[in-house]
């Protein structure tokens, strides 16, 4: 049976949603359903029950379908680093950092292995709904793309090409990378569908008829602008965080940002503040995870960031979230490259990066010490996972054997990457700037329903079905 397989004109054309949607519509309709991105470039990432790092649009999708993330939902990940370096991850285990020349000589290698993974979810599964990367029309990558043209030649799925039309240019977009695909992948498209419209429908009639004729291919419905917080996949999508009105919690935008989906529960009280920024009329200073704690320490000391955040803590809060804790403590060592260098020195801590292995693992703890925001939880328990290279070694830990906290406990850190989506803690956020609280609702229950809606879903599923 052909999977399901959406591409896109563009980066964050939507591909990475309306797969979600699709995964929690069929779910719905009785199938069993896996997403399957074959080579994610994210920054955002989640760890598996197994201890596995795949991507975190790939378990926000697999939610989506009601099933547990794993690990074949995402064979390959790459992490970009900076210098033109990515780490590669495969199969859920870091295993060295490459170029772009480099990770071109692992494909053969890495085809093999994304090969493999999708065939075990689709011999478990009714459906796999496969996601593209970045723009699908690519040409002078074909070779070496895994995510686009390799999968479409290993699955043959059917394909359905996304346009983000509030960018504008959707029609020469769509029949653009429609025509530059190969033969036998153009053979595969079964239809188009137009994301994010404002405005009248019936202003595009004309042009989609005429796109049809061009084409062949069926535009299959036109899905309107969404204005809610549907979760962001890669340091693009922070571009499209709307900063509240008066921004209680302000975080700091390092330049090799990681992980900041951990504030999704909290994107009506946060805005992001560059490192040129003043931060003084926030009440909360959040300093998030980083790919590269000890460049992104140099960058916060180079615009005097520093100074600033010791300033800040003299009265206000200050939390550090993985490379954010680590940034926040006396010392960082590293035998990899040979250097030390002094941290901020907010907490009593010190970081040791001996070897090039990563901690990746689940884990529920108990908040053992009282610091500010949610010191009333002391005693209760959480659940997040780590992501991270290094170890730290500190005083006052916040969560029993992790994070670290300056004695007055205005200052803490924590390894605990999805810390703020613990109903407890995002409670005492809230109650602490006096803000009305209410539960998490998921935001793709919303979204696919209008996907439902105005995309012709029957089609997708009888042709894939034959």
């Amino acid at each position: 049976m052909p999977s399901i397989m959406i591409s896109g004109t563009t980066s964050s054309a939507g591909k990475s949603v309306i797969v979600a949607a699709l995964c929690r519509i069929l779910s719905k309709m009785g199938y069993n359903v896996a997403p399957f991105k074959a080579q994610n470039m994210s920054l955002n990432s989640y760890i598996t029950r197994e201890g596995h790092e795949i991507a975190y649009a790939q378990a926000f999708q697999a939610f989506a379908s009601g099933k547990e993330p794993d690990v074949k939902m995402n064979p390959v990940l790459l992490k970009p680093k900076g210098n033109l370096k990515s780490q590669l991850v495969v199969m859920g285990k870091a295993v060295k950092d490459v170029s772009a020349f480099g990770y071109y000589k692992e494909v053969p290698k890495l085809l093999e292995t994304v090969e493999k993974a999708f065939r075990d979810l689709e011999r478990e599964n009714d459906f796999v709904i496969i996601e593209g990367a970045g723009g699908m029309a690519e040409i002078n990558l074909y070779k070496t793309d895994i995510a686009n043209i390799g999968i479409a030649r290993i699955a043959k799925p059917h394909i359905y090409i996304v346009s983000d039309i509030d960018r504008g240019g959707s029609f020469a977009s769509l029949f653009g990378t429609f025509s530059l695909l190969p033969d036998d992948v153009r053979g595969l498209v079964r239809g188009f569908i137009f994301n994010r419209f404002r405005g009248y429908e019936a202003l595009l009639e004309s042009g989609i008829r005429e796109l049809e004729k061009l084409t062949g291919v069926r535009v299959l419905g036109i899905i309107p602008y969404f204005d809610g917080s549907l979760p962001s996949e890669d340091s693009l999508s922070i571009e499209e965080w709307k900063k509240p009105d008066n921004p209680d919690i302000g975080i700091l935008r390092l330049p090799r940002v990681s992980n900041f989906t951990d504030f999704e529960p909290l994107r009506d009280l946060c805005g992001f503040v560059s490192l040129k920024e003043d931060i003084g009329d926030y009440s909360v200073l959040i300093i998030p995870g980083t790919k590269e704690t000890l460049l992104d320490l140099r960058e916060i000391r180079k615009f005097g960031m520093d100074r600033k955040i010791m300033e800040f803590a003299r009265d206000k809060p200050v939390i550090g979230i993985c490379g954010g804790f680590q940034i926040l403590g006396r010392e960082i060592i590293s035998k990899i490259e040979k250097v030390k260098a002094k941290g901020i020195g907010l907490i009593d801590a010190v970081t040791h990066f001996n070897a090039y292995e990563k901690i990746t693992v689940q884990v529920e703890k108990e908040i053992t010490r009282e610091v500010e925001i949610i010191g009333n939880l002391v005693g209760e328990s959480v659940r997040g996972y780590e992501i991270h290279m290094g170890v730290t070694e500190a005083k006052n830990p916040v969560f029993q054997d992790d994070g670290g906290a300056s004695d007055d406990g205005f200052v803490w850190g924590t390894y605990l990457h999805g810390l703020l989506f613990n109903e407890n803690v995002r409670r005492e956020f809230y109650r602490y700037f006096g803000r009305k609280y209410s539960s998490m609702k998921d935001p793709i229950d919303e979204f696919s329903k209008i996907v439902a809606e105005k995309i012709d879903i029957d089609p997708i599923i009888s042709s894939a079905l034959k």
